[in-house]
């Protein structure tokens, strides 16, 4: 079977797919199966309350052929009759349509289960395109429904005329009893046949329920592209998915920038990598990594602190190893606890000095990196 764009159809419907159609009121309903069901109970209810119905219609029709000369007499007295007359055999007939009411949704029930929606009363102009109708109506579908009403309505047929042959004497010996006994005799007679019609709906129910399902989740399955297409959907495109990322990682971007001013020390590499460090004594353990990047992100980080005045410290191993091993708004590694302590002591004297409040420092010491957090003293060693 080849969809709409001419690809064919491989893939079973996924579950999504049958939530939506059962949305859309595309449930595998079994007409065989309310047949029998109400053939079944109907007949049942027959049998069960047949004597009751019979002496309750007979009543009704002692009743309704009681004249009296004042009924004859008035054409108003014959209509209340009659009124009186149908509401009596309305009691009668009510209670056995609400049963076969109850059956038939129960049936139905029974075979899609319980789907309650509004799409289908929707109105689909589409329906009204006489091409599409052509095409559906000698679709593959069709053809085997009409093929199975055709087939049962054989078998149906081919069963009640075997019965009525077989008790063809039986019928004509009716014509010659009392009419009491011939309506006793008459359903039995009725009861044999309707059982038997029953069990060639029975049979025709257990083979149609499994086929109407089979026919409803082949009619939607699946091609590759609406597969991916429905992937897509439910995942996310990946180039929303995309867009999403770029755009939290450059709004997570211009917050580490915004923390650059209130850094106390950047340590560069001095080219390649910049990482902004921030220390408060009375609120942090240790000092905190505020932004790091590397390239024109770094570029942008050495930018911003002198624009505010804040100390940059070429220190290439310390930057290396905050770069690779820091995390943005945590606090920087045990190992290097000594290294930004002698860069943090040696930016607070050089402040001093250039206040006033004390000498100039010496040449920065070399720092004390373990040789394992430098990325490349690593990597020369390996």
């Amino acid at each position: 079977m080849a969809d709409e764009g001419g690809q064919d159809r491989e893939l079973p419907a996924s579950e999504r797919k049958i939530r939506k159609a059962r949305e859309e009121g595309q449930v595998a309903r079994s007409r065989d199966l309310g047949h029998f069901a109400a053939l079944a109970v109907g007949g049942a209810v027959l049998v069960a309350f047949a004597p009751l119905l019979v002496e309750r219609l007979r009543q009704l029709l002692a009743h309704g052929l009681r004249f009296d000369a004042h009924a004859l007499a008035s054409s108003q007295m014959m209509l209340e009759r009659l009124s009186e007359l149908g509401l009596q055999f309305l009691l009668v007939v009510l209670p056995l349509g609400l049963v076969m009411a109850l059956v038939a949704v129960a049936a139905a029930l029974g075979g899609g289960g319980w789907n309650f929606t509004t799409k289908a009363l929707q109105p689909n102009f589409t329906r009204l395109n006489p091409l599409t109708g052509v095409v559906r109506l000698f679709s593959k579908d069709q053809l085997v429904q009409t093929l199975k009403a055709c087939l049962l309505a054989l078998v149906l047929g081919l069963v009640g005329a075997l019965y009525l042959r077989a008790h063809l004497q039986d019928f004509t010996a009716l014509l010659t009893q009392a009419l009491p006994q011939a309506l006793a005799d008459s359903g039995g007679r009725i009861y044999g046949g309707l059982a038997l019609l029953v069990g060639v709906l029975a049979l025709f129910a257990l083979v149609d329920v499994p086929l109407q399902r089979f026919m409803l989740l082949k009619r939607l399955r699946m091609s590759h592209q609406e597969f991916k297409q429905e992937h897509k959907q439910a995942e996310g495109s990946p180039e929303v998915k995309g867009r999403i990322r770029q755009r939290m990682r450059e709004a997570s971007r211009r917050r580490m920038l915004a923390a650059v001013p209130k850094a106390d020390l950047v340590v560069t590499n001095p080219t390649h990598y910049a990482v902004a460090l921030r220390y408060d004594e009375a609120t942090m353990a240790a000092p905190r990594v505020v932004a790091k990047g590397a390239d024109l992100v770094a570029q942008r980080i050495r930018d911003l602190a002198r624009e505010h005045k804040v100390p940059v410290l070429e220190a290439p191993p310390l930057a290396r190893a905050l770069y690779a091993h820091g995390e943005l708004e945590r606090e920087i590694p045990t190992a290097l606890f000594a290294a930004v302590a002698q860069v943090l002591a040696y930016v607070w004297q050089l402040k001093a000095a250039m206040a006033g409040r004390g000498t100039m420092p010496a040449a920065l010491p070399a720092l004390p990196v373990p040789p394992d957090m430098d990325p490349q003293t690593k990597s020369a060693q390996g």
